[in-house]
């Protein structure tokens, strides 16, 4: 796997705020292999594609969507928690993106720190805990402490909010579009993470 070259964007930051799932962590194969096991055969409803490109959104409305999409009766709560058992089974097969947990490395006891994830706690606390990292932040937003999830900015704005720092003092690293366009709709500037490639990788961009 090669890792993506980060470039931070020019200027000063009071404080840095990182998505969990494809920014912190490589986890998005092993979130995809866990949503086509709970889904059965209701998988091929739910292409690799659309997987990334939903990024960012929570576990509970992607599975709203695919109802609506495709006319399914799946129940929400228990494809969820069926989806979330799996991936925590999985959650061995875990990697670092380790460009980006080097400067969350870099930046701890320097600056805040906070993760905003549109995953739900126990799921991103697993993932922080298996790259050894969750003390590095001093938050951890999850889909538990927000009314709207990505692309609506409220992700981060209370990870802002609970770091006592003014959103446009802010810098985010992301791997969506969701994401990012969360991150803009909170005047915060971004980085974007792409995902990790095996025979090369573009370099990250970043808001300017």
């Amino acid at each position: 796997m090669t890792q993506p070259t980060i470039t931070l964007p020019p200027g000063e930051f009071s404080a840095y705020i990182f998505d969990c799932d494809g920014t912190l962590a490589d986890t998005m194969p092993t979130h995809y292999r866990a949503w086509l096991a709970a889904l059965g055969d209701s998988g091929e409803m739910f292409p690799e594609a659309l997987f990334y490109e939903l990024g960012g959104t929570p576990t509970s409305h992607i599975v709203e969507l695919l109802n609506e999409r495709h006319g399914l009766k799946l129940p929400v709560a228990e494809v969820v928690a069926h989806k979330e058992s799996l991936f925590l089974e999985y959650s061995h097969e875990i990697a670092a993106i380790e460009p980006v947990v080097s400067l969350a490395r870099e930046f701890a006891g320097k600056k805040p720190l906070a993760v905003a994830s549109g995953g739900h706690r126990r799921i991103v606390l697993t993932t922080l805990r298996a790259l050894g990292i969750v003390e590095l932040f001093d938050a951890i937003v999850c889909a538990e402490d927000y009314q709207r999830g990505k692309p609506a900015p409220d992700p981060f704005l209370e990870a802002a909010l609970k770091l006592d720092v003014p959103p446009g003092e802010c810098l985010v690293f992301e791997d969506t579009a969701i994401g990012i366009a969360a991150a803009e709709a909170a005047g915060m500037k971004w980085v974007h993470v792409p995902k990790p490639e095996r025979n090369g990788t573009p370099p990250a961009q970043s808001s300017r």
